[in-house]
């Protein structure tokens, strides 16, 4: 989970009760009578780490009516926004032909493609099935629709692989549809369940889509200068798959002709060799070499922040004062700090 203050123990130990339930209700979801299927659901529970989006449907629960209990459709949908987020982490693994998530291997390391693509179909499913328990058809749509967003956003990455005229304002709707759109919805359908004022839930959208996209850069940036043992997960992936981030393209627009030919070859050697290659370890540490000497980096670190600001202008601006909206802000000021 992202860290959050500690200054109301309260909130805090209501908020570990209510994640601590939301795990219980993603495994008891998922149990087969196939012990096969099992392992491998045994085996994704290792992918859980910050909990961001569950958090944030259970936080935003909290801040848009303060006082009130957790009820327990917002635990239910909290445990089915971490089941769509699982399903998409499996598949990405998948297309980015990684090894290691949270610190170990992923599915598709571990039981190959076929496997890996099955189970993220099997959490999808299970998703939707555990959604239909609320009985909110709205609800249900909402989330549907997020996921359909989430697909288009990476297929409109795929689209867009190793395309070096990327241009940035592609790139935002790329993660705004792959990462933001679903945090957006996990904070607006909180406020929904409460009954909140539509600028109350269209504030809390707002907060939960900036604050995804700033999540987000922050990612693209950890996996050019993050450390493998911290961040969790195999690094470099982007680079190698041909997928441009923000700090790339902000190198790739400045870049005179005879620094962008150099960059593209890097990158062909980046596709062109095995991990085991000694050439392919090289030329990534080049083209990471280059961008960490550039603007790049703090110009991406810069968009985050004015993301950050953004978030919390919203929440300060619709939602009413309480604890609960302090840890909303506490949350966006420690995507920016994080190392994983």
């Amino acid at each position: 989970m992202l860290l959050i203050a500690q200054s109301d123990a309260a909130i805090s130990q209501r908020l570990n009760v209510d994640l601590a339930d939301v795990e219980s209700r993603f495994a008891a979801e998922l149990i087969s009578d196939l012990p096969c299927v099992n392992r491998l659901v045994t085996h994704i529970e290792r992918y859980r780490g910050k909990m961001l989006r569950p958090t944030l449907v259970l936080v935003s629960a909290m801040a848009s009516e303060v006082d009130a209990p957790t009820r327990d459709e917002q635990r239910v949908v909290a445990t089915v926004v971490e089941m769509v987020h699982m399903a998409t982490l499996v598949h990405d693994d998948i297309l980015d032909e990684a090894a290691m998530r949270r610190r170990g291997e992923t599915i598709n390391e571990l039981s190959g493609n076929e496997t890996a693509v099955m189970l993220g179909d099997y959490l999808i499913s299970h998703a939707y099935h555990l959604c239909s328990s609320v009985g909110r058809a709205d609800i249900s749509r909402t989330i549907a629709e997020a996921t359909n967003v989430v697909c288009e956003g990476e297929l409109l990455q795929l689209a867009n692989r190793n395309n070096l005229d990327l241009d940035e304002q592609t790139y935002f709707e790329i993660i705004r549809r792959k990462t933001a759109s679903l945090c957006g919805v996990c904070c607006r359908v909180a406020a929904v369940l409460n009954g909140s004022p539509r600028p109350v839930a269209d504030a809390l959208y707002g907060f939960g889509e900036k604050l995804g996209v700033a999540f987000q850069i922050v990612d693209d940036v950890l996996d050019l200068t993050g450390d493998e043992a911290t961040v969790g997960k195999t690094l470099g992936r982007d680079l190698e798959k041909g997928k441009l981030t923000l700090p790339m393209i902000r190198y790739l627009a400045d870049a005179d002709p005879t620094d962008r030919a150099a960059l593209s070859a890097m990158l062909s050697a980046l596709r062109d060799t095995g991990e085991t290659d000694p050439r392919h370890a090289e030329a990534l540490n080049r083209v990471r070499d280059r961008l960490r000497e550039s603007d790049t980096l703090a110009y991406s670190r810069q968009w985050a922040s004015r993301l950050v600001a953004g978030a919390k202008d919203s929440v300060i601006e619709h939602v009413p004062e309480s604890t609960a909206r302090q840890l909303l802000l506490d949350m966006a000021d420690a995507v920016l700090t994080r190392e994983f």
